[in-house]
């Protein structure tokens, strides 16, 4: 046990976060995310949400502010323009948590898995609300 870090932060996700680098992306997944089959790296959270592994991460990642989207969520199928509860509820955590709070930005579901694939590593959480699916780059911290 450390003191001072979110329980949820295992040792096998707080070694990928240490060892990603500036402009690194990590995907966190929800449970039908195919994470397994299109990931370099995947860590698990079973039985954990989207929102709580969200909030335990930037907790302690800098998202990346020399880019104009740091955060993107998959977009709906056949309507981007909606934002369902989850993706909602992560724009909520990113304004409360993250270092350099931004909005949001969407992105085609192919798209999506596209750059999930480029990703250094995936977490593969147990939310089951659909589009439960966040990519975040990662920053520095400056001194």
């Amino acid at each position: 046990m450390l003191r001072g870090l979110n329980p949820l932060l295992s040792p096998d996700l707080l070694h990928a976060l240490r060892a990603m680098g500036h402009g690194d992306d990590i995907v966190i997944a929800d449970a039908n995310f195919p994470a397994h089959s299109n990931g370099q790296r995947v860590v698990r959270l079973d039985g954990i949400t989207a929102t709580a592994a969200l909030e335990a991460v930037l907790q302690v990642l800098p998202l990346d502010s020399f880019v104009p989207d740091p955060a993107l969520t998959m977009e709906a199928v056949g309507n981007p323009s909606e934002i369902p509860p989850v993706v909602a509820a992560f724009q909520e955590i990113v304004n409360e948590v993250a270092d350099n709070p931004v909005k949001i930005a969407g992105l085609e579901r192919h798209a999506f898995y596209e750059r999930g694939r480029k990703a250094f590593v995936i977490l593969q959480t147990g939310e089951t609300r659909l589009y439960g699916n966040i990519l975040l780059k990662k920053g520095v911290i400056k001194p």
